[in-house]
């Protein structure tokens, strides 16, 4: 393994070698050294613990410039810089009290800097920070997050929503590749498991310039779990009880580190009965299964650092079309129903020179999706398989530019074997180039770039001409330019602004371009359109905040103007008994943002209280509303932090209450929806008995068992609510 790596990597270039050591102390502003802080070097892959003398020490690191974050709860986030090749540095850090929550190193934009350094707004969240929340998915952890939606079907299928674009408009990257599982459908969920992954990144807005095609709405990009510190080896098992759904949701993983190698391997398994609705009944066939396994393997050392991961998903899917009709807790899920195996694998590669570096990412995935409505062959069967790179160059820095060049492409297939066609047999393939550059003088930041892509698409013959099921073979080429521009400043102290233009694009996808008969979820006969031209928007942000030891504001607004946005309608006709609708495309607006406090009262360091208000409007240039725009939203929260004592440490309680406001602009085939409150409740710490200690978490999501349906539920129109009370139960033991 390790022979083949050096082979693949060395192929770029030759490649400086280097025997460097960084270590220090960190203190506080007594001089007392503090134990536990996380130093990393996310260029690197590295992380150590500072021990009970406050000391910390990296071994055999690259010559080259890179950053060392230092971040500690309750202190300041601070960020370093290695910018000569000596063979041994020494730097010592005073971290300085803080009430606001540590920094992270933000992966998913270009320069990989904390937050406060950054020229574009981007949410985070940990998973921990989202478990705590007691959801039942990955996908409802993510809807809680500001400027994100889910589109559900029952609690099994979420597809994200971002400022009300989803779909093929949001491109998801996972393992660091791009995540490609027929995302159109909407019978077809984020297929991610939220075992082995670290935190989510939520790009809210076009981000084409990094990823191309698809990103006109937005990025969801998760990173994958840490390998353990050097020389350790890490082992845990966690549970969570669902009782709403008779839910079980088990994991258990290991993982070890030497110097150089890094390993590890992690098991999921997750099964939940239909879901009860408030007055007890339960939604048939709303019930799953999934199984979930990712490893890793990863090597480093002073010339490269390689990672190979790979993640195999299956899901059992109920798919719920009787509404409410046989009652019964089983987990094993009847017809209709799909049935779905992902693999993904990637290998992230870093090739490290005297001042510069090459990132080289390659990945590859397989998706198969099978529909079955009785127990014979399936109906529907589509394999999709999608192999891309992502190549970039850091260039030597100079002065205080930092730039970029990079080249992205993606070679796509998809083969269908079943009975039904819903997308022709095709291949895809993208090919783009970038460049983007960075500035940073007196905590100003101006950051520029630009982007070429160029997609062909082109398809089989298949069918009988004028019957359904009948596609005619393409031939397609969609070409874009695309740029952003953003600004960050200190408009004092405690003041950041950043105001950010961007543009971006999505090329139509296969179903827009060729479709050709019944959709059996929305029970209507759908013609694509061949003539389609790309989806091109321009998108304005501004982000304010506010930060002081106590408190903290935050105000979010965006415009998104959205050229040739491609929608469905009736054509006035009827194909056998059904109505027809073709796909057109108009000029469309969306527009709105978030708000938000945080209030932390001196001297109640215990206590939190934090509010925000999100909101998206989105309109045609006819004045018609577009559909799937999520209806404003009111989130409010109260926290409280307990002093740890010999048996619970780190425990915490909160009170939280939504409120979602009236949708009374709905697109068209949609209604009305009413507005609705709901009460949740957690708590959570670490026990402590003897030796043992393990995390707990309770949770009781919508406490007052309130009846509801969200405006952007799938199962609306047959006037079935959302899920009733829920409680969750979930236990991790450090093994």
């Amino acid at each position: 393994m390790k022979s083949f790596l050096y082979a693949l990597l060395l192929g770029f270039s030759i490649v400086a070698t280097a025997q460097n050591k960084v270590s220090g102390t960190i203190t506080n502003k007594l001089n007392k050294p503090i134990l536990g802080t996380t130093i990393t070097i996310p260029e690197l892959h590295k992380e150590t613990i500072s021990d009970e003398n406050g000391k910390y020490v990296f071994t055999n690191l690259p010559s080259g410039n890179f950053k060392i974050v230092f971040s500690f709860i309750g202190f300041a986030t601070q960020t370093k810089e290695i910018t000569s090749n000596l063979k041994e540095q020494k730097i010592d850090i005073l971290l300085e009290e803080s009430m606001h929550q540590m920094e992270e190193v933000i992966v998913s934009t270009a320069f990989n800097k904390v937050q406060s350094q950054n020229v574009m707004k981007v949410e985070h969240q940990s998973m921990k920070s989202l478990s705590q929340k007691g959801t039942s998915t990955l996908m409802e952890g993510l809807a809680t997050i500001q400027g994100v939606s889910q589109v559900s079907t029952g609690t099994s299928i979420g597809k994200p929503v971002i400022r009300g674009l989803s779909g093929s408009r949001v491109l998801v990257y996972s393992q660091g590749v791009r995540l490609e599982n027929q995302q159109f459908g909407e019978e077809h969920g984020l297929g991610l498991n939220d075992a082995g992954i670290e935190s989510v990144e939520v790009i809210k807005g076009p981000a084409s310039l990094l990823y191309g095609s698809d990103a006109i709405g937005g990025v969801l990009y998760f990173n994958p779990e840490k390998f353990a510190s050097p020389n350790t080896v890490d082992a845990n098992f966690s549970q969570k009880l669902f009782s709403n759904t008779n839910g079980s949701n088990s994991t258990i993983g290991i993982k070890t580190s030497s110097d150089n190698f890094k390993f590890l391997a992690r098991g999921s398994y997750n099964t939940h009965a239909d879901y009860k609705i408030p007055n007890g009944t339960r939604v048939t066939n709303t019930r799953y299964n999934e199984s979930d396994f990712k490893t890793a393997l990863g090597y480093s050392n002073a010339k490269f650092t390689s990672t190979l991961r790979y993640n195999f998903n299956k899901l059992d899917l109920g798919i719920p079309e009787n509404g409410i009709a046989e009652q019964t807790s089983t987990k094993k899920t009847t017809y209709p129903k799909q049935a779905v195996f992902a693999n993904i694998v990637s290998l992230n590669n870093t090739i490290f020179f005297k001042n510069s570096k090459l990132d080289a990412d390659l990945g590859y995935i397989s998706n198969d999706r099978s529909e079955f409505v009785d127990n014979s062959v399936a109906n529907l069967h589509m394999k999709l398989k999608t192999l891309n790179y992502n190549v970039k160059y850091y260039l030597p820095k100079f002065g205080k530019l930092e730039s970029i060049i990079g080249t992205q492409g993606m070679h796509q297939t998809n083969t269908n074997s079943g009975i039904e066609y819903l997308i022709p047999d095709a291949t895809t393939n993208d090919f783009g180039v970038f460049g983007t550059a960075n500035y940073e003088w007196n905590k100003k930041v101006l950051q520029a770039g630009i982007r070429f892509d160029n997609r062909e698409v082109t398809s089989k013959t298949n069918g009988i001409e004028g019957e359904e099921g009948y596609f005619a073979a393409i031939d397609k080429k969609f070409q874009s330019f695309n740029s952003s521009l953003g600004f960050k400043t200190n408009l004092k102290e405690n003041i950041i602004l950043r105001l950010n233009f961007a543009s971006g694009f999505r090329a139509p996808n296969l179903a827009e371009l060729t479709s050709n008969g019944v959709h059996e979820g929305s029970n209507r006969y759908e013609i694509g359109n061949v003539n389609l031209q790309n989806e091109q928007n321009f998108q304005t942000d501004l982000n304010l905040e506010y930060r002081n030891p106590h408190f903290e504001l935050f105000l979010n607004g965006f415009y998104n103007h959205i050229t040739n946005y491609i929608f469905i309608a009736p054509n006035g006709t009827q194909i056998n008994g059904l109505d027809a609708y073709d796909y057109a495309q108009a000029n469309a607006n969306l527009y709105g943002g978030e708000a938000g406090i945080h209030f932390h009262p001196h001297p109640l360091d215990w206590l939190h209280i934090t509010s925000s208000f999100e909101s998206v409007t989105g309109k045609k240039q006819s004045g018609a509303n577009l559909p799937l725009i999520p209806a404003n939203k009111w989130n409010n929260s109260i926290k409280t932090e307990f002093k740890s004592n010999k048996y619970l440490k780190d425990s915490f309680a909160v009170l939280n209450v939504e409120h979602t406001l009236n949708q009374n602009n709905p697109g068209p085939f949609e209604t009305k929806s009413n507005d609705y409150t709901l009460l949740n409740l957690g708590f959570g710490g670490k026990v402590a008995i003897g030796k043992m200690a393990f995390d707990v978490n309770l949770n009781a999501n919508n406490l007052l068992n309130k009846t509801y349906i969200s405006h952007l539920s799938r199962l609306k129109n047959d006037g079935i609510p959302n899920i009733g009370r829920n409680l969750v139960l979930g236990i991790n033991f450090v093994i």
